[in-house]
């Protein structure tokens, strides 16, 4: 089979993707092997691939594809999530550029438009996820509107209601004036912003004098109920009992007192507005004030405005801070850095509203996994330090509202027949829902046109938090074999921005419903960000386009290029470069692949003792790292994993191993040590093949002919074959630093590789003759001689205390080496003197770290050995 010059990735990657899915490597069933499982987080079905997800689902292929290596039933169960909020945004968007608006339909038309759009447009992601080669169950692709999870999402929310924890009541909501719903407090992502403060003076009721508060929020103003004084402050002890004047609606309030207020911030005074502020609206319950809502659902002002009605609330606060001020009330305004909340979805400023929603009460359900992660360990964080975060959150955990205000998403299951607060049932159909209301109504001529189902839908995340389970459809059939089989799951991978959001609500949920975790291990990632440090978004137009990198690195190019510097819970500073070094490694591994095959195999040759020391020594250092590797696999450092990997493969098998083992030119190689070379070649694609999975596989079926059942896929994981030998490592070490020095000597001579050259030791470390072969083969040496005393004459070199000669005669130029060496031996005099005098300063050696004069006396070592090696160098040619 010929063997292309170049590796073509693209080529490679389209047939392996298309090979291993028609022979079902990624499909799994249950059977007497362990399950290894991991679930995706999954992507909303609008999303298309970004670095996050490139990054993300890299980490979650090398750890499947090494479970199947390892022998496990490894299911990966992919799919996506209906993302309430951004696929109606979506929908109404497209609607909108065919003059539709959503309130001019159906909710029943709108839905069908909203299927339309995710079957034309929506898991584009998952597609895309292929060309990375992500080895995906695909026929267990999930979407959390599927029939059997919707069904979930219904059953669980009516299960909660009737354990009394799922409750409708009239709180403060974070609302979204863009999307026009709710969010949860965890959807809320807060920016420190710079506005003003603004003094307004309201006049005191029947007097001239006027009280000062300072708000943020002008246009508020018109919403006042109340102002609040501390009753200590002296100030104001004189308007107790009294009222004052709204500005410009000139609307009669108390002055209340209580001791909320803050003595120190702005004036003492403070507006009440119990409609838009959560702690105003806890003095307004508190003191029973009037409640005045001044805006709309998109955030204009209402009648309650006044003329400012209609008009956006921030355009408001302009024209309404110009009115006061033109009127007198504003007494000055000064620069102030809030922290405002927004959406995390739509970016909008939120708006603190009153509402009546749905809402979970969480004190109870956490505690189960507040336990198993901080206490038990039966939920491991990796890193570990998340687990403060964790904590942080799960002990402060304030009820879950439940509810939004859209159309796409799990219609919240709840029938009302009558105007009354409580006239409602909660049921998994309307069916019962009829039986129920009959009941509760005491009415048994109600039938299902008196029923009103509610019009809001449960939040996205509520039918995420169940995904473990319902993606073998756990909820509904809790006893089913695959649920039973693969849950709890193995590991789960995601970014630490969703540890609230999803991480501990599932492990709440899968204590609820199954009294056992939903999986034994989060790997957070980091976060991808660019070279300044700026998350990649859109927005910023800072994220490359994925598939494009895919396509001029590569897949296995890209994978390995994020990992590379990708430490568990650290965010990624992409560069594009890391592709290209990732391109390089594969290209690497192709050329040596290229040159192996390049050479012809001879029965009739004896093996040379250079490469039986090579095969030898490679194989120790194969064992050696093969252990290290699973030590990083074992702690979640899958980076370090591939650091390991890469090196073990482009430095001690390509840069060393090769050309210990390579037959002289145009000469044939004898067949043990090609068959050991092929051997130990295999064994690096099994290392690389989690990581690489394109490339290896490639080579894998090209070292010979394979059968399906023989793919790289499914090979075996390397073992250990036997202990790791030490010694040979520590004396490859040795010898590879003795190459080294003699290459240094040709490369600062000038002398050309061709030149053999003799090699003289005075062996003080006792350094064994065995890989004399090596030395001789690599450095192109003709003897390897050892001396009781130094050569005159030579060049030198140290290796820890042993000294090499390098005779010389005539190859180079005697006063031009003398000069140098001078040159560099007091160049050296000065360093070791400056060192020095640091070591004599006795405030640094008693103050500064051990470890940091430990280096300092290790320099002034160094320095001392390399001055001598100089001097007896400069003795040797004078």
């Amino acid at each position: 089979m010929d063997i292309p010059s170049k590796y073509e990735p693209n080529t490679v990657e389209n047939h392996w993707y298309d090979y291993w899915m028609q022979h079902k490597y990624f499909h799994s069933k249950p059977d007497e092997r362990e399950p290894y499982t991991i679930i995706i987080p999954p992507p909303n079905v609008t999303g298309v691939l970004h670095m996050g997800h490139m990054l993300n689902n890299t980490l979650q292929d090398v750890l499947i594809r090494r479970a199947r290596l390892l022998g496990k039933n490894a299911c990966w169960v992919p799919g996506t999530d209906h993302a309430s909020i951004a696929t109606e945004a979506k929908v109404v968007a497209k609607l909108r550029e065919q003059g539709i608006h959503k309130t001019d339909i159906s909710r029943k038309e709108f839905l069908n438009h909203a299927w339309d759009w995710t079957h034309n447009y929506g898991g584009v992601i998952l597609e895309q996820l292929k060309k990375l080669g992500c080895s995906c169950d695909w026929e267990r692709t999930a979407f959390t509107m599927n029939d059997n999870m919707s069904d979930s999402v219904i059953k669980v929310f009516v299960d909660l209601f009737n354990k009394g924890l799922i409750y409708r009541g009239y709180r403060m909501v974070n609302w979204d004036p863009e999307a026009q719903t709710t969010l949860s407090d965890e959807e809320v992502v807060y920016e420190e912003r710079q506005g003003l403060l603004y003094y307004i003076a309201y006049p005191i009721e029947g007097s001239e004098e006027k009280v000062t508060i300072a708000t943020t929020r002008p246009e508020t103003i018109l919403g006042d109920t109340a102002i609040c004084i501390n009753p200590k402050d002296e100030r104001y002890r004189h308007l107790r009992g009294k009222k004052v004047l709204v500005p410009i609606c000139n609307r009669a309030i108390p002055i209340i007192e209580d001791e909320y207020v803050d003595l120190e911030f702005g004036t003492g005074c403070l507006k009440v507005t119990p409609a838009h502020d959560i702690n105003d609206q806890a003095l307004g319950e508190k003191h029973n004030l009037e409640v005045i809502d001044i805006f709309n659902a998109d955030a204009s002002l209402n009648s309650n405005g006044l003329h400012y009605e209609g008009k956006d609330r921030f355009l408001v606060r302009k024209e309404i801070a110009q009115e006061l001020q033109e009127k007198g009330f504003l007494v000055k305004t000064e620069n102030y850095i809030n922290k405002v909340g927004t959406s995390e979805r739509t970016k909008a400023v939120i708006e603190p509203r009153l509402s009546d929603q749905w809402f979970l009460k969480m004190e109870e359900l956490v505690k189960p996994a507040l336990h198993a992660v901080l206490e038990t360990g039966e939920v491991k964080f990796f890193p570990k330090k998340f687990e403060n975060l964790y904590r942080n959150w799960m002990e402060n955990i304030r009820d879950w509202n439940i509810s939004r205000q859209l159309w796409w998403g799990q219609q919240i299951p709840a029938y009302y027949f009558g105007s009354g607060q409580n006239d409602f049932v909660v049921a998994e159909n309307i069916d019962d829902a009829l039986k129920l209301g009959r009941e509760k109504s005491n009415n048994p001529n109600l039938n299902k046109a008196d029923l009103r189902q509610d019009e809001d839908v449960v939040d996205t995340w509520f039918s995420s938090w169940l995904w473990p389970m319902t993606v073998f459809n756990g909820i509904l059939e809790p006893n089913n074999t695959d649920i039973k089989y693969y849950y709890p799951t193995s590991d789960l991978v995601t970014a630490p921005d969703i540890i609230f959001f999803w991480v501990a609500r599932m492990i709440i949920s899968g204590y609820e419903y199954r009294k056992e975790p939903p999986f034994k291990n989060v790997y957070f990632t980091g976060i991808v960000r660019d070279k300044q440090r700026r998350k990649m978004s859109k927005s910023l137009g800072n994220s490359p386009d994925a598939l494009k990198l895919i396509e001029e690195y590569g897949a296995d190019g890209v994978r390995v290029g994020l990992l590379l510097s990708s430490a568990a819970g650290n965010d990624l500073l992409f560069d594009e470069s890391l592709c290209q070094q990732g391109k390089n490694f594969s290209n690497k591994i192709w050329n040596a692949f290229r040159l192996v095959k390049g050479w012809d195999v001879s029965d009739d040759l004896s093996q040379p003792e250079a490469s039986k020391l090579g095969i030898a020594w490679y194989t120790a250092k194969f064992n050696q790292t093969l252990s290290e590797i699973e030590n990083h696999f074992g702690k979640y450092r899958i980076s370090d994993a591939l650091m390991a990997t890469y090196k073990l493969v482009w430095d001690d098998f390509c840069s060393w191993f090769l050309e210990i083992s390579k037959p002289a030119y145009q000469q044939p190689v004898d067949k043990v040590t090609f068959d050991s070379i092929i051997h130990l070649f295999e064994q690096n694609l099994k290392l690389l093949h989690p990581f690489m999975p394109f490339l290896s596989e490639e080579i894998w079926q090209r070292i010979a002919d394979r059968n399906p059942q023989q793919a790289l896929i499914i090979a075996e994981w390397p073992k250990m074959e036997e202990e790791i030998n030490q010694g040979l490592i520590n004396g490859f070490d040795f010898a590879s630093e003795v190459i080294s020095g003699i290459r240094t000597i040709r490369k600062e001579k000038n002398i050309p590789k061709k030149e053999a050259l003799e090699l003289s030791v005075l062996n003080q470390e006792k350094v064994s003759h065995v890989w004399d072969v090596v030395i001789e083969k690599l450095a192109n040496v003709s003897t390897v001689s050892y001396v009781d005393y130094g050569l005159e004459g030579a060049l030198t070199f140290r290796v820890k205390s042993n000294e090499y000669f390098v005779p010389i005669s005539g190859a180079i130029d005697i006063d031009a080496e003398i000069k140098k060496i001078q040159d560099e031996l007091n160049y050296t005099k000065g360093f070791l003197q400056t060192v020095q005098k640091k070591l004599s300063n006795e405030r640094f050696v008693n103050n500064a770290p051990e470890q940091v004069v430990a280096i300092e006396k290790k320099k002034a070592a160094d320095a001392e050995a390399k001055i001598e090696t100089l001097e007896k160098s400069l003795a040797s040619l004078e």
